[in-house]
């Protein structure tokens, strides 16, 4: 099996492209083997190279947690899915019997995995999962329809959670993203759009910019040059607005909150400048915030978005596309963070 890997944490020098590694097999009654046509890279295959703090791997770690791609193998108690089925794959896995996964939960689940990081990635052949992890879509029919179906997962479950089930953005709803080159933050864009809301974004690039409002941004602010909490104050006439979308952390949660107007919610799901911030608490429950974290989303919520994928709607950008062979340049974009839009590898699926 040809697969992008890890030897050890570190740089971009730690990634192996491999054509020797066995093909897996499934193991269990209820797993399905997906024959991957394309993945696509998320910051998180970033904390993965560099390390993630009380997560180890044993080399050589296959990498990446979305993809989409065709079923050739299922155990024999799986349902609802079957051979030759083309799929759409969730990344976060669940053990399906604890309290939280009993509830609906199933991203609180006590054993809570996630592909590329906890348990073998999908930048490889092939990758097996849990049936509940996949959904059967329609087979694109483009390899740009491809890659669009390898993008969409992660960041549009992720976005999902945070914007609709934890912030329950509405109509007439104003709501802050900050970092509006990242993936969860064009998601978001479109589902607060999707749901009347009014849209705030920020980016440090003014072409990031122009290209979030072609995708529906009423407000484009550059963060590098604008005092955003200001700006959003004045423009509302001190009101601030509803949500805030806030994946940065450290660098950005000051001006987040105030940015935020009275019984406003704010939703995080990352730390990417830092993960120890000040809030002071007489602020907080003065303006009587909600302030929630957020990460991946259940069973439901998959369905749901699923449901958007099928219906043609919340498409995520796609940058570029890049051969598996030559990964680490893929990695090495990213890195950059000069894309807008997700970075995808194309592994098989030729007849796409």
């Amino acid at each position: 099996m040809r697969a992008l890997t890890i030897r050890a944490h570190g740089g971009l020098e730690r990634l192996e492209f491999r054509t020797d590694l066995p093909d897996p097999v499934v193991e269990t009654e209820t797993d399905v083997r997906v024959r991957v046509h394309a993945a696509a890279l998320n910051h998180l295959d970033l904390f993965v190279l560099a390390g993630v703090p009380g997560v180890s791997i044993a080399p050589p770690w296959v990498m990446g947690a979305d993809a989409a791609g065709v079923v050739d193998q299922v155990g024999s108690e799986v349902r609802g899915v079957a051979v030759g089925d083309f799929v759409l794959v969730n990344p976060g896995v669940s053990d399906g019997t604890c309290a939280y996964c009993r509830a609906g939960e199933e991203s609180l689940c006590l054993r809570y995995q996630i592909l590329g990081e906890h348990r073998p990635g999908t930048f490889a052949d092939y990758v097996v999962v849990p049936a509940a992890n996949v959904r059967p879509v329609p087979r694109p029919t483009t390899p740009d329809a491809v890659a669009v179906a390898a993008a969409f997962t992660l960041v549009t479950l992720t976005a999902w959670r945070m914007l609709v089930t934890k912030a329950r953005v509405a109509a007439g709803d104003d709501v802050l993203i900050w970092g509006v080159g990242g993936g969860v933050a064009q998601a978001a864009l479109q589902i607060a759009k999707s749901r009347g809301a009014r849209v705030w974004v920020t980016s440090s690039s003014d072409a990031k910019l122009e290209r979030a409002r072609a995708l529906g941004a009423d407000e484009a602010l550059n963060h590098r040059t604008t005092d955003i909490a200001r700006v959003v104050r004045e423009r509302t006439g001190k009101r601030g607005v509803d949500v805030v979308v806030d994946s940065v952390g450290q660098a950005t949660w000051s001006q987040s909150l105030g940015a935020l107007g009275r019984g406003g919610r704010l939703v995080t799901c990352g730390a990417t400048s830092g993960p120890l911030v000040e809030t002071d608490i007489r602020r907080m429950f003065w303006n009587q915030w909600t302030l929630m974290g957020s990460t991946m989303g259940a069973a439901s919520e998959f369905e749901a978005i699923v449901a958007e994928y099928r219906a043609g709607r919340l498409v995520p950008p796609v940058d570029s596309v890049w051969p598996l062979a030559d990964g680490r340049d893929a990695v090495a974009r990213l890195a950059d963070d000069t894309q807008f839009g997700k970075i995808v590898l194309q592994i098989g699926g030729s007849d796409a």
